[in-house]
């Protein structure tokens, strides 16, 4: 029984921390403000500006990483498999090019901060002044 209940409680560790929020990030000087459909635009490379106009480069975390599935199927609304098979027919009829991949959060917030055209997303918990908050899901 007690067993059965560690279970339990290291499940409902492991849901909650799945649960974790996202924030999307730009360099702190980027005054743009964004909502789900033009991240859904720039992160599937239909269009490469902000709502402002300014030239916008979009960053992904790592396939794996937890805020990357979050926002896959949270922000994007698609799988990372149905992801991967999207950008596989872009870049095979070279239509497209994926964003660029960040290993961890610490790698994506030092490339967002250094990029004033950059947006990404990290685990909310990893947020700190060197970059700007303009979303969370």
């Amino acid at each position: 029984m007690n067993y059965l209940k560690a279970m339990l409680g290291a499940l409902l560790l492991l849901s909650g921390a799945a649960l974790a929020e996202i924030s999307v990030i730009v360099h702190p000087s980027n005054a743009v403000s964004v909502d789900q459909s033009d991240l859904n635009r720039l992160f599937l490379g239909r269009g490469s500006n902000f709502s402002d106009g300014n030239r916008a480069t979009p960053l992904n975390l790592a396939e794996g990483q937890a805020a990357r599935e979050h926002f896959d199927t949270q922000v994007l609304n698609r799988s990372s498999a149905q992801l991967k098979a999207y950008w596989s027919r872009l870049v095979f009829t070279g239509k497209g090019t994926p964003p660029a991949e960040h290993p961890n959060a610490a790698a994506m917030k030092a490339a967002v901060a250094s990029d004033p055209t950059a947006i990404g997303y990290i685990a909310s918990s990893d947020v700190d002044d060197t970059v700007r908050v303009v979303a969370t899901f």
